[in-house]
């Protein structure tokens, strides 16, 4: 049953991440003059995001529509906006909207074009902050990174994840649907003839911060869900990698407002969890609140009025962390139990504010005791901000070197 559009409500774009925009084009390379893209309208009044009912037969990955798009940072870069088939974090069907990105010169490098899927970090769960469509008009927080990868050649798809763009709320920080999410729109990718891109280009995932646990979930998941994937190495870094630890992280913290979104984002991907049920008045304003909040945020505290430094308990009847049915699904959704099948650079910073150190390194080490190739990096002097200009070119360097069949070396 199509669920109702989502209200339309102005992003809030905060001026921490106008830093971070601003710091990144310091340091990344800089990008082609590009003429101003054209004003494009917003994914709850286009079509085009909107899948149909039912979905048409076929298997994840698979292309409902595709069009030309703009990419505004770079006019030399052939751009599509996909709508594919995906899966939810149960296994079942959903159609995910997305975007893929391709160099107008031909590869020249060894073998056939690379090909990143560049996971993106937290933005809220609004459609106007769906990257397929920011990415158009050149309000996109990422889009220095992202042009820098396109820069040295390489294709790039960058998924919109479940419910950013299409119809219903975001599952937000979901891994198990996020990580089928990043590996589908490779594969819808390859099934645009267009492209160029085949079964037989090598293929990395890279992401930061929410980013990073779709990342660690594609490596995960990749072995059993997509083994067909030339995958090569994945780069997850400021990892949220286990709810239960981030929720105490944050309880109370400057970042509480992301508790929050995930408190949303658990109870979209499991309703039987009833969120609704343990919401007290002021809850039940704050998830209306939430429900289509669209935020530029990736070093500071979420644009959203009155959750710093509040408490689970100042919205809700009863703490959900303590909650067995909520702690089983968020179990589900902690990394660190399957051993990735391909190189994995991890890093973090150590005095991140807003995804906990401990909780990473403690899938850092879980990680290794399954034997997992994995190189872990720690920045000292840095917050999470810092933390992702910091580990940019250690990034950059690992996917390089995976792409030339250069052997990793595990640093566990």
């Amino acid at each position: 049953m199509p669920q109702p559009p989502k209200r339309r409500r102005v992003p809030r774009l905060l001026q921490a991440a106008a830093l971070v925009v601003g710091a990144a084009a310091a340091v990344l390379p800089a990008a082609p003059a590009a003429a101003q893209a054209p004003q494009a309208a917003a994914p709850q009044d286009d079509p085009f995001y909107q899948p149909p009912s039912p979905l048409p037969p076929g298997k994840p990955g698979d292309v409902i529509r595709s069009r030309p798009a703009k990419f505004a940072l770079a006019p030399s870069v052939k751009s599509w906006q996909v709508l594919y088939r995906s899966e939810d974090a149960k296994g079942a069907p959903t159609a995910v909207s997305g975007t893929v990105l391709v160099p107008d010169k031909p590869w020249t490098g060894k073998g056939a074009r690379p090909v990143v899927s560049y996971t993106v970090g937290t933005r809220g769960v609004g459609d106007e902050c769906a990257p397929s469509y920011t990415l158009t008009t050149g309000l996109d927080y990422e889009q220095f990174t992202i042009n820098d990868l396109v820069n040295k050649g390489w294709a790039v798809v960058v998924t919109d994840m479940q419910g950013l763009g299409t119809p219903g709320i975001h599952p937000y920080i979901v891994g198990r649907a996020a990580g089928r999410n990043a590996l589908d729109v490779v594969r819808a990718a390859q099934r645009l003839p267009e492209t160029g891109i085949g079964t037989s280009n090598p293929v990395a995932v890279s992401g930061y911060s929410q980013g990073g646990s779709t990342a660690g979930w594609a490596a995960e998941l990749a072995g059993s869900y997509a083994p067909e994937l030339n995958l090569k190495g994945v780069a997850a870094s400021g990892v949220p990698a286990d709810p239960i630890a981030m929720g105490k992280f944050l309880d109370g913290s400057l970042g509480a407002g992301l508790m929050f979104l995930a408190g949303l984002g658990f109870d979209t991907a499991y309703p039987e969890l009833d969120l609704d049920s343990v919401l007290n008045e002021k809850g039940k304003k704050l998830k209306d609140d939430f429900e289509d909040v669209c935020l530029v945020s990736f070093d500071a505290v979420p644009a959203i009025g009155g959750t710093a430094f509040r408490r689970i308990t100042d919205f809700a009847t009863r703490d959900i962390l303590q909650d067995p049915a909520w702690q089983a699904r968020f179990n589900e959704n902690k990394l660190g139990r399957t051993k990735p099948g391909v190189p994995v650079f991890q890093s973090h910073a150590f005095l991140d504010e807003l995804v906990g150190f401990q909780q990473a390194d403690a899938l850092h080490r879980d990680w290794c005791k399954l034997g997992t190739n994995l190189t872990w990096k720690t920045y000292g002097a840095a917050e999470h901000a810092i933390g992702f200009l910091r580990a940019w070119p250690d990034t950059v360097n690992f996917l390089s070197d995976r792409f030339q069949d250069k052997a990793a070396k595990s640093n566990c």
